[in-house]
């Protein structure tokens, strides 16, 4: 292992608040896989989903790309926002939330995956879950923005007994048991925000590539809501998966994960591209935060690595994303790129051996983009 690599992950101290240029960039840990932080191979081109329709695979979770029915979906519920779409097996959140298109699940695995993930980033950042210069005992409101289940927002509110913890998305799932000071939200970010200017000391937002059309909207609704001097931050990964050491073959699944959507993004106008098109860092300078740090975190997609740490995070993502991996295929890829059941299906298990086998030293690489509004700036 090179000398890089066993610096991964390791964290410097949280920023200070200062005079720091808004295109100010660190970045703390080394790509993983490469000394010579040669960026990956050019662009892989798409392959038909026929491609995939004709391997002959074995799956050891035995096509479970359609799923099942979650009790929620089948239940006779009064609320409009119960009543969950259901595509392919899979429920979806309600239509009288938002006006927008969302197409990751709301069931019972994919809210799995999300606590997995969580705990990978939590393991990732070194049991932090934020890295802002947080003054702790003057904190008073906090948001999370796409909360998913909840997790980030219930452990901030426990850490933080005086601070009152929101967390907001567009379905329902979160626990009724809470700390006294975390509450939850349905609210679509993507909307003008409903809260008083100048409000929230942090805002924190993860994983939502993909999710939203128009960064700069959110941003500038962000900005409106924070109180002069409180910060933002957004950690996130572009839907692609790298590989600096030539392992990964063009013709692999884990290979074409980005093509497929660079695909999407082209035909519905998501951006799953927010981290290499600079929509994060740009965007915030736009809306008129300043200080804005810029970290890059590179996280195995197995446990491919002789380091530990790295092994144990490449676990959890692995696990994660072989847990659901049709949770991101279902709903885009039938009706965007024409693939049939068992084309997805047949993705997916290829896929998920490929994960199993960590012989592909793949990574997602983590964007951490944390900025402030200037004290005494009233919008």
């Amino acid at each position: 292992m090179s000398a890089t690599m066993s610096s991964f992950f390791k964290k410097d101290k949280s920023p200070t608040p200062g005079p720091a240029s808004p295109t100010g960039k660190k970045s703390p840990t080394p790509i993983p896989t490469s000394p010579e932080h040669n960026e990956p191979s050019e662009p892989v081109p798409l392959m038909a989903g026929s491609h995939w329709g004709q391997q002959e695979v074995v799956d050891d979770d035995n096509d479970p790309t359609l799923g099942v029915d979650t009790e929620s979906s089948t239940a006779s519920i009064a609320s409009s926002i119960l009543h969950y779409r259901n595509v392919l097996g899979r429920t979806y959140h309600s239509d009288s939330v938002t006006d927008g298109e969302y197409w990751g699940p709301n069931d019972a695995k994919a809210n799995e995956l999300l606590d997995i993930m969580h705990a990978a980033q939590v393991l990732l950042f070194d049991g932090k879950l934020y890295t802002s210069p947080l003054n702790d005992k003057e904190i008073k409101n906090a948001i999370d923005i796409g909360t998913g289940t909840g997790v980030w927002a219930i452990d901030f509110a426990d850490d933080h007994p005086n601070c009152n913890v929101i967390g907001t998305d567009i379905s329902p799932i979160q626990p009724n048991w809470v700390p006294p000071n975390a509450s939850f939200e349905i609210n679509d970010a993507s909307r003008e925000w409903t809260y008083q200017e100048n409000h929230f000391d942090f805002i924190h937002i993860r994983w939502l590539t993909g999710v939203i059309k128009d960064w700069d909207s959110l941003y500038e609704e962000a900005y409106r809501c924070c109180k002069p001097g409180g910060w933002i931050e957004h950690v996130d990964t572009d839907a692609d998966f790298l590989c600096y050491d030539e392992t990964m073959p063009s013709d692999s699944a884990m290979a074409q994960w980005g093509p497929i959507w660079r695909e999407v993004e082209r035909k519905t106008g998501l951006n799953v591209s927010v981290v290499s098109s600079g929509a994060m860092e740009n965007g915030m300078k736009k809306a008129g935060f300043t200080n804005i740090t810029i970290e890059d975190h590179y996280a195995p997609l197995a446990p491919w690595s002789d380091d530990p740490k790295l092994k144990q995070v490449g676990l959890y993502q692995s696990a994660a994303l072989t847990h659901d991996i049709e949770g991101f295929l279902v709903y885009f890829m039938p009706n965007y790129l024409g693939w049939t059941p068992k084309e997805i299906a047949n993705y997916a298990a290829i896929i998920r051996k490929e994960f199993r086998e960590a012989k592909i030293h793949s990574v997602l690489k983590w964007h951490v983009v944390r900025a402030q509004k200037a004290a005494g700036c009233l919008v």
